[in-house]
């Protein structure tokens, strides 16, 4: 997957688990870029760790996996910064 993919999948991925945290107000655009592609790679360590596929390309699973991903790395910033 090409640079322009990751930054698609990254955006989208931090977009829907900002939501999902509940930080979508206070993120932009390029937070939600950098939290997403970080949490591609989180999200495609736990998955192996449980024996599935992590990152596969630019796809559905993909997308999931990074959002898991994503998701998990914005709990832990608000946990860190004592927001719920």
């Amino acid at each position: 997957m090409g640079i322009i993919g990751w930054i698609i999948l990254g955006a989208l991925a931090g977009w829907i688990a900002s939501i999902l945290t509940r930080n979508n107000a206070k993120m932009g655009a390029f937070a939600n870029i950098v939290v997403g592609i970080i949490g591609a790679f989180i999200g495609g360590f736990v998955v192996n760790l449980l024996g599935g596929q992590g990152i596969t390309g630019f796809n559905l699973w993909s997308l999931i996996v990074a959002v898991i991903g994503a998701t998990i790395l914005l709990a832990i910033i608000n946990l860190l910064s004592g927001k719920r």
